[in-house]
Order: structure tokens, then sequence, then C-alpha cells
């Protein structure tokens, strides 16, 4: 159900993730986000990133927020994005030591960036029936929601990616567990919308990256009546976008340069969802044709017009030129500007993520005004409040 992006076109927004600052110590450690904000250490510091957090995207011009995945731990290269999921779901048991590596581990040897990354992750283990869950992200809503007017977009890893990254010592196989994980997040996801968040992201229900490895065991359609399982009824009550991308851990992509979202657009156009978000950035577009041809009238694309893997900071006009190439598969209306992933995996700096904000804003601007659309107000490009005089005195 369009709601925050009904008749609007070209708004911006990033992914979810924004680096954490270096003075936010605390962590949950598999603790209910409640029992965090029972805890006068842990509020404080979370409460304050989250100001952090909306202060960046305000000075930034954003249209729609993120939280920036503050509930997550600073596990490395961004490790909580899953461990936070599955640390607090009924049936699966969180080990103290690694175990079998998942298949993350395929093509990747010691020596390799990625192979440390999975390395340093404790996969669990599903050794009972899949039950309840414990996700609390209505409490991350409400955490954000009072300091600011604006949208914010909360989200979560899918229930198909979950099910790749845990060992099955319980169901028959991995398509039960799937089919039941799914089932179990949709509760979480009721919740969300029901206290009143405007959008729900879930991530990418593993198609286009599957897409691109021989042998697998489970079929396209197979997920996509999983993640549809998982957001059954969302719609009636909120907006559900579903972003996909290449990979992130450590800002890195997980699969060969060049790969293409060709295979799976079939497959996510059949996603019940009213947003796609695909990659754009990183790999100059190479896609953008596919996604106005491919993806259904009744869908909006937000496409990443900035990197989330590059320490360089686009230009304005580089993300302008972009936007322009996407314009001319993808009707405005239809257009959402957003980065490729988050930018809060161990990637960059905070610096980095706010003057990438600033640039997708200020690149948005630009063709906005070729439009004849309204601009949004940019206060880090204002001139007037720039403490060094311009031009001189």
């Amino acid at each position: 159900m369009f709601t925050v992006t009904k008749d609007k076109a070209l708004q911006t927004t990033t992914t979810g993730a924004l680096p954490r600052p270096s003075w936010y110590t605390e962590n949950l450690r598999g603790q209910p986000l409640s029992k965090g904000f029972s805890q006068s250490a842990y509020r404080e510091q979370h409460f304050d990133c989250l100001a952090c957090h909306v202060a960046a995207q305000t000075k930034a011009g954003i249209d729609i927020f993120v939280d920036g995945d503050a509930r997550l731990d600073d596990d490395v290269a961004g490790g909580s994005w899953v461990s936070y999921a599955h640390e607090r779901v009924d049936g699966i048991a969180n080990p103290d030591v690694s175990v079998q590596p998942y298949a993350a581990m395929a093509g990747k040897e010691p020596g390799d960036f990625i192979w440390e990354v999975i390395e340093a992750r404790l996969t669990p283990t599903v050794d009972g029936p899949i039950g309840k869950t414990r996700l609390q992200l209505d409490r991350a809503w409400k955490a954000v929601a009072p300091f600011t007017d604006k949208p914010v977009k909360i989200g979560s890893v899918s229930a198909q990616l979950l099910s790749h990254m845990v060992q099955n010592g319980f169901y028959d196989d991995r398509v039960e567990l799937m089919m039941a994980l799914s089932e179990a997040f949709n509760s979480e996801y009721h919740a969300l919308a029901d206290a009143g968040a405007p959008i729900v992201q879930i991530e990418e229900p593993s198609i286009h990256q599957s897409s691109q490895v021989e042998g697998q065991e489970i079929d396209p359609s197979t997920y996509v009546e999983a993640f549809n399982i998982e957001v059954a009824g969302l719609r009636e009550k909120t907006e559900v976008w579903c972003h996909t991308c290449w990979g992130s851990p450590g800002a890195q992509r997980m699969f060969d340069a060049g790969a293409s979202y060709e295979q799976a657009l079939p497959y996510l156009d059949q996603l019940d969802v009213d947003v796609l978000t695909l990659e754009g950035a990183s790999n100059n577009g190479q896609d953008f044709e596919l996604y106005g041809s491919m993806i259904s009238k009744d869908k909006k694309i937000a496409i990443g017009a900035v990197s989330h893997r590059t320490l360089q900071i686009e230009r304005p006009e580089e993300v302008a030129a972009l936007i322009r190439k996407a314009l001319e598969f993808i009707e405005p209306e239809r257009l959402i500007l957003s980065s490729d992933c988050g930018f809060g995996r161990q990637g960059g700096s905070r610096a980095h993520a706010f003057f990438k904000m600033v640039s997708l804003v200020r690149g948005a601007n630009i063709v906005r005004r070729e439009l004849g659309l309204d601009e949004v107000y940019v206060p880090a490009a204002d001139p007037q409040l720039s403490m060094v005089p311009i031009g001189g005195e």
C-alpha cells in the first residue's frame, strides 16, 4: 500500500545501516532490545546514536529516514545483521564457539577478506521447531520515531536468508525450515506495522544471488512463495519494500562484478511488495533498462545512486547523470533514489556516509530542477550556514 511514496517522485533514502559512532560501546549480546532499554548505559548510547543518525539525515536533506540499525551489535563486518535475528528465535541454539561455516565460504580461502569475515561468525544450529520470535522491531521504530516528523523505514534480514545461515539439525530439509521461519517472522512485521511504522523493509529472499550459483537446491519460485508468506497481509497496513544487493559485509561484493539481475527479475516481480530496491551505482546502471521493462508498473523501483563500497564520495553531477540514465527507462513517479546497500557494515566512516547522503540529495535536486519538480532544502549545502565565507572577504 503506497503511503509514504504515493504521488511523489525522486524521493531520497538510504538502505538502512549507518556507521556506528565510536563512542557507542554498549551491545545487546543476545538480550532483548527492551532489556537493553532498561539499562542506563545502553539506553543512553542507543538513543544518542539515534539522535546523531537523525541529525545527519536532516542536515543532508534526506526524504525517508532510517534508524541506522542502531540496535545491532558491533560484530565483525556487520555480522549482527544476521545474528540479531537468529539470537532471538525459539528453536535456534546460539553457539558459544564456531561450528561448520555456511555456504558463503564456497570459493574462498585463507587470506581472503571474506574468509575471515565468515570465519568470525558463529553459525547457530536449529535444534527444535521454530517458535516465537523476539526481534522487537516495533520497539526499534518507537525509539526513533519521536526524533523526527519524517517517515522512518525499519528493515530486517529475511527469513529466507537466515535459513541459509544456520545449521539445520531439526527439519527434514531446508525448504521446510525456510517456510517455518517465514511464518514466524510474519508476526514481527505485523507488530511493527501495527505500531505505526510507515514502511517495512525486508532483505531479499536469496533469489538474485542464488541465480548466480550452479546446482541450487531451492527453486526461485519457492523463495517467492516463502517471502510472500513472510509479508502476508502487510500491504494492507503499511508500505512494504524489498531490498536487494550483491553483498555488503565490510562493503564487499559477494559476487562477480557485472553480475546481472536479469534472471531474477521475473521472480522478484512476483514478490508481494510495493517497492523493490536494486543496485545501480556500483554497476553504473547496467540493468536500468531491465528494471524498467521487467518490473510491473504497480511497483516502484528504488535504485542505488551512490555506492556503499567506495570511499570516494560521488559528486552531485555524477549522481544526477545516473538518475538521468535511470529515467530513460523508469518513470519519475516510480523512481526512488537510495544507496546500493547500507553504509554501516564497517566499510566507511560516518563522514563518508554523511557526504554521500548529501551528494545523493544534491544530485537529485539537479534532476528535480530539470524536471520542474520542487527541490529539497539541504542545510549542509546552504552557503549562508557555511563557517567559511564564500568567495572570500
